[in-house]
């Protein structure tokens, strides 16, 4: 069931942000001139932001909390991309100057000249991403050992993309043995695992967490929204949801909130994971379309209303009051569209920039968590366990049958047995039911399978 949702409480100005950081060290049981830790475990772009955003709002309060950043070592920067960013730098004032105030300036003309190398940490500790290097962020301090990042934070945020959360939380837990105090995880995770046996059901990335790192549930939350990291980090007004326990969500809540960014708290945090991964998978199919229709607004909007259909049809089998999470996933679904690396990645495909056996990890942008979505949610759905009675043809059928975008994306991105081209085919076959149709054959039967989320 889905959770009530609640807006944290607004303070503003210098003393209100203080008086946040106080109010979180006391819940954590910090004492003067004890530090509060926090770590962000993974440097993507909305790892990065993050990070970026806490350190701009509280790292001045240097007696009170240490924000870091990890990330592995080693990973070069290539000659193209110490070009762009050395043109970036010169076009910021602010930025060039700051560079030249911490004598790391000539670094970056070195490298443009071809006369160094810049790794991915070291140009990190100087605010660049190197996923979004066109928007210079604030200074960090970067960490490249796990266990040194890790082993006394208080809070530690996975910003990891889910095909590397498990992995690294086990790893992670290795540390953790001797630890007295748990931590608190903020899961920024989007993705899922589909686990087929002995009963089909979804894992979510704080799922993961909880099994790897040994973590209880009630000290994993999830934060997520419609939102792209360039943007709130050039304070473009946002918002997100910050789901869990109510002993951690409220007060974090009122801790990550900013005049741009507001953050709400919920308390279905499992559904908002899937939700958070759905919308990717049909995030790819638009780009798609955007590209091979030559950005055609009333293909695209065929498309929306086919693939809006799919997940309202998908998300009566994940709860019992679907309709709470309409607007959550609509607008997280619209942003992706319009401007996500999901929506962007379908499009490169399109326009043969990038091809199928390059991988889901493209440089400048990371990891592409659609793909493995795609995968996980039509081999999930696939299971004659979980059949629901066709409407027309009046007999069972797998769910997927039932989902012809997720079916037909799977067989372009998995299986690769269709080319790019055929998503089109997916808007134009007759035998298609009108969108309408499935929205009403998912209200009208019992489609819920509580299974599917690991309930009784």
């Amino acid at each position: 069931m889905v959770g009530s949702v609640h807006v944290n409480g607004s303070a503003n100005g210098a003393n209100g942000t203080e008086e946040r950081l106080d109010e979180l060290r006391r819940l954590l049981g910090k004492s003067d001139g004890d530090l509060l830790k926090i770590v962000s475990i993974g440097a993507g772009a909305w790892g990065s932001v993050f990070a970026a955003l806490l350190q701009d709002a509280y790292g001045h309060f240097r007696e009170k909390v240490q924000i870091r950043v990890w990330r592995r070592p080693g990973r070069a920067v290539d000659r193209s991309t110490a070009e762009h960013l050395f043109d970036v730098i010169n076009s910021r004032e602010d930025v060039l100057r700051r560079l030249i105030r911490r004598c790391a300036y000539l670094k970056y003309v070195e490298a443009r000249l071809g006369d160094r190398t810049l790794y991915a940490d070291e140009i990190l500790r100087d605010g660049f991403c190197l996923n979004m290097v066109d928007t210079p962020l604030c200074p960090l301090k970067v960490v490249t050992n796990l266990q040194e990042a890790v082993w006394d934070a208080d809070i530690v945020v996975n910003g990891l993309p889910s095909t590397e959360t498990r992995e690294v939380f086990d790893e992670l837990s290795k540390y953790w043995k001797e630890r007295i105090s748990v931590p608190v995880i903020i899961s920024l995770a989007k993705g899922i695992e589909a686990s087929l046996d002995p009963i089909p059901r979804i894992i979510t990335p704080t799922q993961m967490i909880s099994s790897a790192a040994g973590v209880p549930t009630e000290n994993i939350l999830y934060l997520g929204g419609p939102n792209i990291a360039s943007e709130i980090y050039n304070k473009e007004y946002a918002n997100a949801r910050i789901c869990g326990s109510t002993k951690w969500r409220k007060p974090l809540a009122k801790f990550l909130r900013q005049p741009h960014f507001i953050v709400w708290d919920n308390s279905d945090i499992v559904t908002h994971e899937v939700m958070g991964g759905l919308k990717n998978v049909y995030a790819i199919g638009a780009g798609m379309v955007a590209a091979l229709t030559n950005e055609s607004a009333t293909s695209k909007s065929v498309y929306f209303a086919h693939c809006t259909s799919e997940m309202i049809f998908i998300t009566h089998l994940l709860t019992e009051q679907p309709e709470k999470l309409a607007g959550p996933l609509l607008a997280d679904t619209y942003v992706t569209l319009l401007k996500g690396r999901n929506a962007w990645y379908g499009q490169m495909l399109a326009k043969g920039e990038l091809r199928l056996d390059m991988g889901d990890s493209i440089k400048g942008k990371g990891m592409i968590q659609g793909i493995s979505a795609v995968g996980a949610f039509f081999e999930l759905l696939s299971q004659p366990s979980l059949s629901v009675l066709h409407p027309e043809e009046n007999k069972q059928v797998a769910p997927a049958e039932l989902c012809p975008i997720l079916k037909r994306l799977y067989r372009i991105l998995i299986k690769r047995e269709l080319p790019v081209r055929d998503i089109l085919q997916a808007l134009r076959d007759e035998t298609m039911n009108d969108p309408r149709e499935r929205i009403e054959m998912a209200q009208s039967h019992t489609f819920y399978r509580p299974s599917l989320l690991g309930k009784p």
